[in-house]
């Protein structure tokens, strides 16, 4: 499996001649030319939800560009927004598994973590891919079964530190890396904390540079 990170919260995951691109929101928008390559044979996108840094119908519109046959998969809110701007996208609900190339992805939960009471509360279902790598989108919600790689939230409104590394801990992945960190201006001081507390649980702790591919075995 190879998983290569593009911006605060979109993550390209390649496994078993499968392409899953998740997330493609507002922050990557600059970078994604028409001759982009990187986001070239996507066989599925995957929208947690509706919100800018996550769904974000130019950066999308790039995408589906270059992948005429790519399907996106998302909740039932977003599957609303794109009906009206003439886009088609296929229901992905929390515990359904639908197979891409043989490969499965399952859908993990069903709303957003609280921001403040009901304020910006929408549906938000995570992935979790061949049985391996999980993505939450922005909540904490425990898949239930064991993640062998983990894409940990480490900033937001939604969120504090010791939550991510709670969520961690509980979890017990092999493997974390970074999302959800457009808005720090240094991750310095949130990678030292999670350098500290994640190896000695026995958690691999990666920064996931931009763009370059992480392997796992």
């Amino acid at each position: 499996m190879k998983i290569t990170k593009y911006g605060h919260c979109c993550v390209l995951i390649e496994v078993d001649g499968a392409r899953f691109l998740i997330d493609p929101g507002n922050y990557e928008y600059a970078g994604m030319g028409a001759d982009t390559k990187i986001f070239r044979y996507i066989d599925a996108v995957i929208i947690t939800h509706e919100h800018q840094d996550h769904f974000h119908l130019p950066s999308l519109n790039v995408v589906l560009a270059n992948n005429r046959t790519a399907k996106v998969y998302t909740t039932a809110s977003v599957q609303a927004l794109m009906t009206a701007e003439g886009r088609n996208a296929e229901l992905f609900d929390n515990g359904q598994t639908i197979m891409i190339k043989n490969v499965p992805m399952t859908g993990v939960g069903a709303e957003h973590a609280e921001i403040y009471g009901d304020f910006n509360r929408v549906p938000n279902t995570g992935v979790l891919i061949a049985n391996r790598f999980f993505y939450p989108g922005d909540a904490f919600t425990n898949p239930g079964v064991p993640v062998e790689i983990l894409a940990l939230p480490i900033a937001g409104p939604w969120m504090k530190l010791k939550e991510a590394i709670d969520f961690a801990l509980a979890l017990k992945p092999k493997h974390a890396f970074p999302v959800h960190d457009g808005k720090l201006k240094a991750t310095a001081a949130e990678q030292k904390t999670l350098t500290h507390v994640l190896p000695p649980a026995n958690i691999e702790f990666l920064p996931a540079n931009l763009g370059v591919a992480m392997e796992f075995k």
